[in-house]
C-alpha cells in the first residue's frame, strides 16, 4: 500500500482502513476519558481524592488483558464487524453509569468493566490483515493502531474544554464523559452497517475450535501454558497494588488470588482439552507453525508498548522535577509521544514491508529501543533542555515503530488464529504496563529508564534467537494450508 492509497476514499479497501481506525479511535476516546478530568472530578465530588483516582487508574486496565484473549477468541470465530460494533455499544453502558455514579462502588465497577474496552485494538488488526495483503499489511496495520491510538490524545486535548465550557457546572465532567459513551453507540452502528470482514468473494478464516490456540506439537502446547500464566499473573499485581493502596482487605485479595489461579487452572484445562485431539491425529505439516514466534513478538510488545504506557505515565513529572519546568510545560514535552504515534507506527509497519526482511526491522527497532532508553536513564538536569528532548523524541520513534513493526509480522505467522495471536501479544503489552508501572514505585527515574532498555535488549535477543522470518512476508496472498482450503470450502458451501 502506498500512502497516496489513503486518499482514495472510493478505494473499498481504503475505505474499510479509515472506518476501522476510527472505531479504534473513539474506543480509545472512550477508554482515556477519565484522566484529563481526574482534578475536575476531585474537585466536584466531595469524598474524592486522589488515591481514589490512582485505584481508578489501576481498574482502567485490569480486564483489558483477559479481555484482550477473550475478544481475539471472538472476533476469529464470529468476524471483527460484528465484534467491534457490539464493543463498542456494550462499553457504553459502563461509560454512563461511570459518568453519572455517585458512590465509590458504582465508580469502581463501572471502570472495571469499562477497561475492556481496550480489546479493540486487536479486533483492528484482524479486520486489516483481511483487506489487505502481506506485501502491504505492515503499513496498513501501522496507520490503524497509530492513528487510533491518537484517541487517547484528543480524549485529553478536548475533554476538559467539553467539561468546562461546553457543559460547565460541576457537573461538567459527568456530561463531557457520558458523551464519549453516545459517540460509541452512535460508531457502532455506523461500523456494522458500514463495513464487511472480507472483500467480496473471500471467505474469512476460522479456527477450528476457540477455547485455546491451536498449536502444532506438543513442546509449543507446554510453551503456550508457560505463556498463559503471566497474563493472571500481573492481574495479581494489579490486585495487590489495590490493596496496598487501602482499597482491597487481605480477604478479598485471596479471594481474588483464587479465583486467578482457578481461572488458570481452567485455561490450562481448555489448552489441552483442544490440543490433545489435535495433535493425537497429527497435524499435517503444511498447516503448522511455531510457537516461539508469538512468545518472540510478546516479548516485542512487552518491551515496547508497556514501556510506552509506564512512560507517558510517568514522563511530565520527570521533566518537571528534573528541569525545573512548568506542569504545563512538562506536559506539552510529554505529549510528544502521543503526536509521534502518528508517523512512528505506520513508518514501522511500512519499513517491514519495504526492507527484505521482517525479522531484521524488529531487531533494528528492539536495538534502537534497547539504546534510546539507555540514553534516557543518563539524563539529568545538566542536560540541555533541547538535546533531552531530543533523546526522548527519538526513543519514541523506536518505540512505536517497533509496535507497528510487531503487528506487521503478527498477521503472517497463522491467518486463522490472527485474532488470538494477536490478543496474546497485545494483553503482554499491558502486563508489560503493570510490571513496569509497579517497577516504577521502587526506584528513581534514571534505573526506571535502566530497567526498561534491559526488557528491550533482553527481547532483542529473543527475537534474535527464535523469532523466524514468515513465509510469504511480501507475497499477494497469505499461504493457506490444506486445513485453511479445506475449511474454506466448506464455509463457501454453507453460505451458497
Amino acid at each position: 500500500m502506498k500512502a497516496k492509497e489513503l486518499f482514495q476514499f472510493k478505494n473499498e479497501r481504503t475505505k474499510m482502513l479509515h472506518l476501522t481506525w476510527i472505531a479504534f479511535f473513539v474506543s480509545f476516546f472512550a477508554w482515556f476519558n477519565m484522566a484529563p478530568l481526574a482534578g475536575t472530578m476531585v474537585q466536584s465530588v466531595g469524598w474524592l481524592t486522589m488515591d481514589h483516582i490512582a485505584a481508578l487508574a489501576i481498574l482502567n486496565v485490569a480486564l483489558t488483558i483477559p479481555a484482550r484473549i477473550i475478544v481475539g477468541m471472538l472476533l476469529d470465530k464470529y468476524g471483527p464487524r460484528r465484534v467491534f460494533s457490539i464493543l463498542l455499544i456494550t462499553m457504553a453502558i459502563p461509560t454512563f453509569f461511570f459518568a453519572f455514579g455517585s458512590s465509590w462502588m458504582q465508580l469502581f465497577i463501572s471502570r472495571l468493566i469499562l477497561s475492556s474496552i481496550g480489546a479493540s485494538f486487536v479486533v483492528g488488526i484482524r479486520m486489516v490483515s483481511e483487506w489487505f495483503p502481506p506485501k502491504s499489511v505492515g503499513f496498513a496495520e501501522g496507520f490503524y493502531a497509530g492513528w487510533g491510538n491518537f484517541g487517547s490524545a484528543f480524549a485529553a486535548m478536548v475533554l476538559p474544554w467539553f467539561a468546562i465550557t461546553l457543559f460547565g457546572g460541576d457537573d461538567g465532567w459527568r456530561y463531557a464523559i457520558a458523551f464519549t459513551g453516545v459517540i460509541c453507540i452512535v460508531y457502532g452502528v455506523i461500523y456494522w452497517f458500514s463495513v464487511k470482514d472480507t472483500p467480496d468473494g473471500k471467505v474469512y478464516q476460522k479456527p477450528r475450535k476457540i477455547a485455546a490456540m491451536e498449536v502444532s506439537s506438543y513442546k509449543d502446547m507446554i510453551w503456550l501454558i508457560i505463556w498463559t500464566v503471566p497474563l493472571a499473573g500481573a492481574l495479581g499485581l494489579l490486585s495487590w497494588r489495590l490493596y496496598d493502596l487501602d482499597f482491597l482487605s487481605v480477604e478479598a485479595l485471596y479471594i481474588i488470588c483464587t479465583i486467578l489461579v482457578v481461572v488458570s487452572g481452567y485455561q490450562i484445562y481448555q489448552i489441552l482439552r483442544v490440543n490433545l485431539p489435535i495433535l493425537r491425529a497429527g497435524v499435517p505439516e503444511d498447516d503448522r507453525y511455531k510457537f516461539r514466534n508469538v512468545a518472540a513478538l510478546n516479548t516485542t510488545y512487552f518491551a515496547n508498548f508497556g514501556a510506552e504506557l509506564a512512560i507517558v505515565s510517568m514522563l511530565p513529572f520527570f521533566f518537571q522535577s528534573t528541569f525545573s519546568l512548568s506542569a504545563t510545560a512538562a506536559g506539552m514535552i510529554a505529549a510528544s509521544f502521543a503526536f509521534v504515534n502518528l508517523v512512528a507506527r505506520p513508518l514501522g509497519g511500512l519499513l517491514s514491508d519495504k526492507l527484505s526482511s521482517r525479522k531484521e526491522v524488529m531487531l533494528l527497532y528492539m536495538f534502537g529501543i534497547s539504546i534510546g532508553l539507555f540514553t534516557m536513564g543518563l539524563m539529568n538536569s545538566e542536560w540541555p533542555l533541547y538535546l533531552a528532548i531530543a533523546v526522548t523524541v527519538m526513543t519514541s520513534f523506536f518505540i512505536q515503530g517497533a509496535e507497528g513493526a510487531t503487528f506487521a509480522v503478527i498477521p503472517l505467522i497463522k491467518k486463522r488464529l490472527t485474532g488470538q495471536i494477536s490478543g496474546m501479544a497485545g494483553a503482554y503489552g499491558n502486563v508489560g504496563a503493570v510490571v513496569y508501572l509497579t517497577v516504577y514505585t521502587m526506584v528513581t527515574p534514571q534505573t526506571f529508564f535502566f530497567i526498561l532498555a534491559g526488557g528491550a535488549f533482553f527481547s532483542f535477543v529473543f527475537c534474535f534467537l527464535f523469532l523466524e522470518e514468515p513465509k510469504g512476508s511480501h507475497s499477494e496472498e497469505y499461504e493457506l494450508s490444506s486445513v485453511d482450503q479445506a475449511e474454506a470450502a466448506k464455509e463457501a458451501k454453507r453460505i451458497s
